[in-house]
């Protein structure tokens, strides 16, 4: 639908040459406004089954936000174990260190974070090492919770 952004040559020029020339620039601008209404909501378009543009613009779907909570985004971080088993995460600014084992020691890992829930995992094996829901009270998230 034509929103007057710039003028189409043809039927623009034509009726604003049929119209009493305007002496201001608001008169002009009540002008083109008034052909944008006409063109828009009351001229029937053959391209369109003799429709107007307002009402099949009106019928079309509309682009919309994505839906979901775009605010926590997930996001992966490649990492390794340290020499004490632990990994370290940074929530709000604040280091937290999340206990996985020193078996794991040296291990590479994929940490996928959404919020607070994280899942860690050993990439070259696919084994799920961890998966908890960060306290953000706690600097250290030990293995088990009782």
């Amino acid at each position: 639908m034509w929103q007057g952004r710039t003028l189409p040559t043809d039927p623009t020029k034509r009726w604003l040459r049929a119209q009493h020339p305007a002496a201001t620039v608001a008169e002009l601008q009540a002008q083109l406004d008034d052909f944008t209404n006409t063109y828009n909501n009351h001229r029937p378009h053959r391209s369109l089954n003799r429709s107007v543009p307002a009402a099949i613009y009106t019928r079309l779907p509309k682009a919309q936000p994505a839906t979901g909570d775009t605010t926590t985004p997930w996001r992966i971080r490649h990492d390794h174990i340290d020499t004490t088993g632990t990994v370290t995460i940074r929530h709000k600014g604040r280091l937290h260190h999340i206990g996985i084992g020193r078996r794991h020691a040296h291990t590479p890992i994929m940490m996928i974070v959404n919020n607070l829930n994280i899942r860690i995992i050993n990439p070259t094996t696919g084994e799920l090492l961890r998966q908890l829901t960060l306290d953000p009270t706690r600097d250290y998230q030990p293995q088990h919770t009782t």
